[in-house]
């Protein structure tokens, strides 16, 4: 069956990236396009042998209609049409622009960061319709193209809830539904015998489990989720992030991820546990 696919978000995010990871799929695809003409480009490739179209619209093509636009796609082709919305942090965004020496869209008048906050500004009701929000901050190349196959291609008809462990050190992601704090957990990185394990381990997981808190904030979380994951999945997005944070993301946070991955899967396909920060070394 075919997908169709209008790809948006921050420039310099990693749309183009997100062009070629798909084309080599068997994709049709067109850069920049003028989101009025989306429905009649949608119809002209319902009908060729490709596995379907994927259309990038950035900042300076987003006008008040887009979001009726995206909304009439959806009408005619259902849940085979997806709107998928990259971003990145303001600083990784700035690093990227002085890295590469390119010029903001927005750039006329205004510095690169007060173009960036002009395009978060814009693009803010397009990123409330998006099916997949998509953080490239902390991702390399191989990692985005990773993401891209998982979503489009993996088991299950793709991800639909990710859980993802990360540091507050290193900034909290971007693109996560839900973000539950977890540094009121006690802290194997103060025991000499943990501290250069992970939350994968088995020694930090028994560690954390000894404290009734642990079991209890498990409990509660578990409790939500059975709650608030069918409402979301049925009436916000395609996709959910549930994001677990602590200090440096190596130890509370993945064991909390790992847990409930375990968990979650037991009631839905599509879950992928991701640990942003584990490898960033020491807390």
């Amino acid at each position: 069956m075919k997908q169709f696919i209008i790809v948006t978000g921050m420039s310099g995010a990693g749309k183009t990236m997100t062009l070629k990871v798909l084309e080599d799929f068997g994709f049709i695809t067109m850069d920049n396009l003028p989101p009025e003409l989306l429905p009649q480009i949608f119809t002209l490739i319902e009908k060729s042998d490709a596995r379907g179209v994927v259309a990038t619209v950035d900042v300076r093509n987003v006008s008040g209609g887009f979001v009726k636009v995206i909304d009439d796609v959806s009408k005619a082709w259902g849940g085979n049409a997806k709107v998928v919305f990259l971003t990145a942090s303001d600083e990784e965004l700035l690093r990227r622009y002085e890295r590469t020496r390119r010029v903001h869209p927005l750039s006329k008048g205004l510095s690169t960061r007060e173009s960036i906050r002009a395009e978060r500004e814009i693009l803010a009701p397009v990123l409330d319709r998006a099916d997949i929000v998509i953080d490239t901050s902390m991702m390399d190349l191989h990692q985005h193209r990773e993401r891209l196959v998982r979503e489009f291609f993996g088991n299950d008809g793709g991800v639909s809830i990710i859980i993802s462990s990360f540091g507050y050190k290193y900034g909290v992601p971007q693109d996560a539904s839900y973000v539950f704090d977890v540094r009121c957990l006690p802290n194997p990185y103060y025991v000499e015998s943990l501290k250069d394990l992970t939350g994968k381990d088995d020694a930090v997981k028994d560690y954390l489990l000894k404290f009734p808190e642990t079991s209890e904030f498990l409990t509660l979380l578990k409790k939500f989720l059975d709650f608030a994951i069918p409402l979301f999945l049925n009436n916000v997005r395609s996709q959910l992030h549930v994001a677990i944070g602590c200090t440096g993301g190596r130890h509370r946070s993945v064991a909390v991820a790992e847990w409930l991955g375990e968990y979650c899967s037991r009631a839905y396909s599509g879950v992928c546990v991701v640990h942003r920060d584990k490898g960033h070394g020491r807390q």
